[in-house]
């Protein structure tokens, strides 16, 4: 305030009057090739089945995937990211390091489709075991839970398989405990040392993931996640420590997940470990929460949606996983 009148000299609403000058002073913009879409494959053809939690999301045969990735690639996206739903679950979720299942047909046709365009696979077993769970079963401790290390060489298995299939990166979600090292282990000795690993290294056991369940048909049948996705309510350190675990074992690129309830935490490991690409996914709850209050009136989807996103970005995010990534696009253009 200057001492000789009574109305600010520093005025921050200068850069807010015009337009034209926000423009100029923003430093976080959205860019549709930093946004990976998600889509879901199942099996059989002709299969386009909407999903009731998430609307404007389906259920994809992989006869039908391609005409998603080439849009995808249209709209300037940086990539997808692929989950599979199997005709058959089993105990060991057998399918998904099958050279011929679900995910393996997804990403041939995603390749096929856009051979430019950047895909991802989700490395994990919840979508292909017949128990929900994330790898292998027992009750060697007293209590059923998952195998950490019996999971592990069924993960450099599967993930070999997608790297055979075409996946030009491969993003391992189980959190066991090494499991990068596990899969660039297996990579490296199947040839293929130069793919890079996205860790979900910082992954919650959140209760935003309800409607990617019902689109992964992946509930667990019975207890939960708790014994290895991390607790909500545990210190920032122990995301910190998971990641500086990833990265010793490998990994290229680490994820955050969920993102808008862990903005902290996105931030903390963008300033810990500055040069290593992040990224965060913007799960599926909360895009569905939204879509229901849009529908119902309450909020503007497409407002809010750039809004959470923007967020995201800000607190460190270079990469967004996003159910609206088709529409940011369109909404960018």
């Amino acid at each position: 305030m200057s001492p000789d009148h009574h109305f600010p000299t520093t005025r921050l609403r200068r850069l807010r009057y015009n337009p034209a000058v926000r423009r100029l002073v923003q430093e976080t913009a959205l860019d549709p090739g930093k946004l990976i879409l998600p889509l879901f494959v199942r099996a059989g053809e002709g299969v386009r089945q909407e999903i009731a939690s998430m609307p404007g999301n389906f259920q994809l045969s992989p006869d039908l995937l391609g005409d998603e990735v080439r849009e995808a690639a249209d709209l300037g996206l940086g990539g997808i990211i692929l989950f599979g739903i199997p005709a058959k679950k089993d105990a060991t979720g057998s399918d998904s390091t099958n050279d011929e299942g679900i995910i393996q047909q997804a990403i041939r046709a995603a390749k096929e489709a856009a051979p430019d365009m950047l895909v991802t696979s989700d490395v994990c077993f919840c979508e292909y075991t017949d128990h929900g769970h994330c790898g292998v079963l027992n009750d060697k401790t007293g209590r059923l839970d998952v195998d950490n290390d019996a999971t592990l060489e069924l993960l450099g298995l599967q993930a070999l398989s997608h790297a055979r299939a075409g996946a030009d990166l491969v993003a391992p979600s189980g959190m066991m405990d090494g499991m990068v090292g596990a899969i660039r282990a297996a990579l490296d000795g199947g040839g293929f040392s130069h793919l890079p690993i996205m860790s979900y290294a910082a992954k919650y056991s959140s209760a935003f993931y309800g409607p990617f369940r019902d689109a992964a048909d992946c509930a667990p049948g019975q207890g939960d996640r708790r014994g290895y996705q991390m607790d909500p309510a545990c210190g920032a350190g122990q995301a910190l420590r998971e990641v500086e675990l990833d990265l010793a074992e490998g990994a290229d690129l680490i994820m955050v997940k969920p993102a808008l309830a862990y903005l902290d935490i996105i931030r903390d490991v963008r300033e810990r470990f500055p040069g290593v690409p992040l990224a965060a996914y913007n799960v599926s709850g909360e895009f569905s929460m939204v879509k229901a209050a849009a529908a119902a009136g309450w909020l503007d989807e497409q407002a809010v949606a750039r809004e959470m996103l923007t967020a995201i970005h800000r607190a460190g995010a270079g990469i967004i996983v996003t159910y609206w990534a088709k529409q940011v696009a369109g909404w960018l253009s």
